[in-house]
């Protein structure tokens, strides 16, 4: 599909790829959005990407839709600006057990499989970063095992605790704050997801591949003790940069 440049309001523009949720699709959105921080487009002042589109906010003070339109058009035109990028994987734990996991034993039996054959299966798959939303580095990663798609839980839950490792429909996430949320908690991860004091305060970006490391309730303790007292960074668990 050729990609679509619409307008949004008076000071942005969507670069439009597709109309579905595609890794393929989030190459090309990554791919541009680098292209544009390369590009330092004048006027450009954020870049905001999502599952399958790039949206442009602009200073109309500095620039306009048909400032930037000669110099975006270009950079779709190149192709390291559609293909895709080399990203950051990364090994996260997650703690499986006990009140870490309240809803397996449901998913489990929605299913039709035993526990341990879901934490199998969603432990078992690289999932890739489509996009950060709905709260400060919150990953929406995919794509889950068909057997593992369950629908959004009827009623959310008034707080889901930070670290909280959780499925609906095709995708796995992390919240890395404590919120409401509707998704089906299957574990817990004790790394901070968002640190404030950070350059980049986000741990993971768009196009970044994370695999679930399934630890034990006793070790999930430990590295929580550690992350707290600075005797492990978060970067510990990035295993490589291809």
């Amino acid at each position: 599909m050729k990609p679509r440049i619409l307008d949004l309001g008076d000071r942005a523009i969507t670069v439009e790829f597709g109309d579905a949720i595609d890794p393929a699709l989030q190459a090309r959105v990554a791919a541009l959005d680098a292209a544009c921080a390369r590009a330092a487009l004048p006027g450009v002042v954020e870049t905001v990407p999502t599952f399958r589109s790039l949206t442009l906010i602009f200073d109309p003070l500095v620039t306009s839709r048909a400032g930037l339109l000669p110099a975006l058009e270009a950079l779709l035109d190149r192709p390291d600006a559609v293909a895709a990028r080399a990203t950051r994987r990364w090994r996260l734990p997650a703690c499986y057990e006990g009140a870490h996991a309240p809803d397996l034993a449901d998913v489990a039996n929605a299913c039709g499989l035993p526990p341990d054959e879901v934490v199998a299966r969603h432990a078992g798959r690289d999932y890739t970063v489509y996009m950060l939303g709905f709260l400060p580095g919150f990953p929406f990663m995919g794509d889950v095992d068909d057997a593992l798609r369950r629908p959004r839980r009827p009623e959310p839950r008034v707080a889901v605790p930070a670290g909280s490792v959780a499925i609906a429909n095709g995708l796995t996430a992390i919240y890395p704050w404590q919120s409401p949320g509707g998704w089906h908690l299957l574990g817990h991860c004790p790394v901070p997801l968002f640190d404030t004091g950070a350059d980049a305060p986000a741990l993971l970006a768009p196009g970044d591949r994370v695999r679930f490391q399934p630890v034990d309730a006793a070790e999930h303790a430990r590295l929580t003790r550690a992350i707290a007292a600075g005797e492990l960074r978060p970067e510990t668990f990035l295993e490589d940069t291809p």
